[in-house]
């Protein structure tokens, strides 16, 4: 059998991505024999999903092929973890997904099982980990360094020299100072910057931090 692809999530950030995916195929890849289909675990039977069949990973995994490919499409970045662990496991290659639009400049890696929505920009001499989700119309500015599993909620502005550490969640909106390349503003591992905060100085690893400049939620 020809290639198999999968969107894992058949939610709203999953059934957002699949026609991304679908156009990614087709132009990127040039690909137009290949199945693609949605793997969602809370299925019994096979259904329909915008219409796309979506199965469970059981009866993903019995599909004869030996160039399986999976775009993970779950917000939760533990989750995104720990599918991602199964895959690789059960050989599975995690698949990377960017919009026709994406614009990504000179200098950049990203780690595979990335999601980039269109209309984000990723700048010069970038560093991203695996399964880096970026929603629509954000940007990472140059010389910033993203650690794994981490999650971008849409029009998140992350501007020059900053540092975002594993699993770490930007909300819709916030806003990100540049630091510098000396002293740059550092984001900790799992911390969460809520939606439309303003962040002008480091968060602590596990911090939330809301507000305009941000601030960690609850304290004066």
């Amino acid at each position: 059998m020809s290639k198999v692809f999968a969107v894992y999530g058949a939610s709203g950030c999953g059934r957002s991505l699949m026609p991304v995916a679908i156009e990614q195929l087709r132009i990127l890849e040039g690909d137009t024999d290949s199945q693609i289909v949605f793997i969602d675990d809370a299925l019994e039977e096979d259904t329909n999903v915008n219409g796309y069949t979506a199965v469970n990973y059981t009866k993903f995994k019995s599909i004869d092929s030996v160039d399986k490919f999976v775009l993970i499409a779950i917000a939760n970045s533990s989750i995104r973890q720990k599918i991602a662990d199964k895959l690789v496991k059960d050989d599975v290659s995690l698949w990377t997904v960017q919009g026709a639009n994406t614009l990504i400049m000179d200098g950049v890696s990203v780690g595979v099982g990335a999601a980039l929505s269109p209309f984000v920009t990723i700048a010069a001499n970038v560093n991203i980990g695996k399964c880096f989700h970026a929603n629509l119309y954000s940007y990472v500015e140059h010389d910033c360094v993203i650690g794994d599993y981490v999650t971008f909620a849409p029009r998140v502005s992350c501007n020059g020299n900053i540092h975002i550490h594993d699993h770490a969640y930007i909300g819709t909106g916030a806003v990100i100072k540049q630091g510098t390349p000396d002293k740059p503003l550092i984001i900790g591992k799992g911390a969460i910057v809520g939606m439309g905060a303003v962040v002008t100085k480091d968060v602590p690893a596990g911090a939330v931090v809301v507000g305009n400049p941000a601030r960690p939620l609850n304290k004066p």
